[in-house]
């Protein structure tokens, strides 16, 4: 039986040893927030953990516990907070996460990372805690951590795109439990979808700036931004042959493995 590539499927030891033989550590960042009447809210969990887990069995790496709470959820990219079961974190919260566990980590040995982000609005707290927690490695010592930080949906080629998107794609933010994302999840939990509630009432059009306080004619009453019509697990497929073999092989050039 294969050793799992999941950090809480495997022992202190085990752990250990293959850290030690220099494994990359993935920490998926995700979020619970509304996905429309179709999805789950744990659409930001599922997705980054699947990657992961499918990139880390490569190039040999290991899987950390996905955080699960991201950065609060905006209106022209997840539809806002307003949506009932969508829970968050503050920037400042989720930067200090990320950075406990990116340190906690390299103190059991951990010297190469890769944060893979599922949720639009965490980039940039990602960045931050990713910063310090690097920070607080070098002084204690640690020196020599790689790290690397990414969206699993910029690892896609542009004809696959075109071939998702005849006539032209919407952007990833507009995406919000659409095509991309319903189609995944048909790939990966097709349980958790039921394409009989897919909405009609998208696309959502908002200008190009944010407002405080925030539209509340702006965001589609289903939160979906895009049209979710048409996904299918074939498509979710095609997206995971692209996200898979790209962030491997960046992860190889970056990691020399």
């Amino acid at each position: 039986m294969a050793a799992s590539v999941f950090m809480q499927e495997i022992t202190w030891p085990d752990f250990q040893a293959r850290v030690a033989a220099g494994a990359p550590v993935f920490l998926p960042l995700g979020a619970t927030e509304q996905h429309g009447p179709h999805l789950p809210l744990g659409v930001d969990v599922f997705l980054p953990s699947a990657v992961a887990a499918a990139v880390a069995r490569e190039v040999g790496g290991l899987v950390a516990p996905t955080i699960p709470y991201g950065y609060k959820s905006q209106p022209r990219s997840g539809g806002g907070q307003a949506f009932p079961g969508t829970t968050s974190l503050s920037a400042q919260t989720l930067s200090l996460v990320i950075k406990d566990v990116v340190h906690d980590l390299g103190l059991h040995g951990v010297r190469r990372f890769v944060i893979l982000n599922g949720h639009f609005e965490n980039a940039w707290p990602a960045v931050e805690g990713l910063d310090l927690g690097l920070r607080e490695l070098r002084r204690d010592g640690i020196a020599d951590v790689t790290a690397l930080r990414l969206e699993y949906w910029d690892f896609v080629k542009r004809e696959t795109l075109d071939r998702l998107f005849p006539e032209g794609f919407p952007g990833t933010d507009l995406e919000h439990a659409s095509l991309l994302e319903t189609s995944l999840m048909l790939a990966i939990r097709p349980d958790l979808v039921d394409m009989g509630k897919i909405p009609n009432d998208g696309p959502a059009k908002f200008p190009t700036y944010d407002r405080t306080p925030v539209w509340t004619d702006k965001v589609p009453a289903s939160g979906v931004l895009a049209r979710a019509q048409g996904s299918t697990a074939e498509k979710g497929q095609w997206l995971l042959d692209d996200h898979v073999p790209l962030i491997a092989a960046a992860v190889r050039e970056e990691f020399g493995l």
